[in-house]
């Protein structure tokens, strides 16, 4: 014989009991909220492409005025013989 579970006793009666009232608008409030939610993040996603894309046209500017891709000059001349 085991002894009577007393958490599997305290939900049978919550779920026996009587059930709090919802709200009338509780759908209306969900929907607004999901809809500010979804707006927050569409500005968030919105401001990062336009951030990746500010970096990206930064570099190519970048790049285009600085030319890493050639050789530097020298910093000193040859030693200049026979003079």
């Amino acid at each position: 014989m085991s002894l009577p579970d007393r958490k599997e006793d305290e939900v049978r009666r919550m779920l026996e009991g009587p059930h709090p009232a919802v709200p009338p608008d509780l759908a209306a409030r969900a929907v607004q909220r999901g809809q500010r939610i979804h707006g927050r993040h569409r500005a968030v996603r919105t401001a990062g492409w336009a951030l990746l894309l500010a970096a990206a046209l930064a570099f190519a500017v970048w790049a285009a005025m600085a030319q890493p891709w050639l050789i530097p000059p020298a910093d000193t001349t040859p030693p200049l013989d026979g003079w």
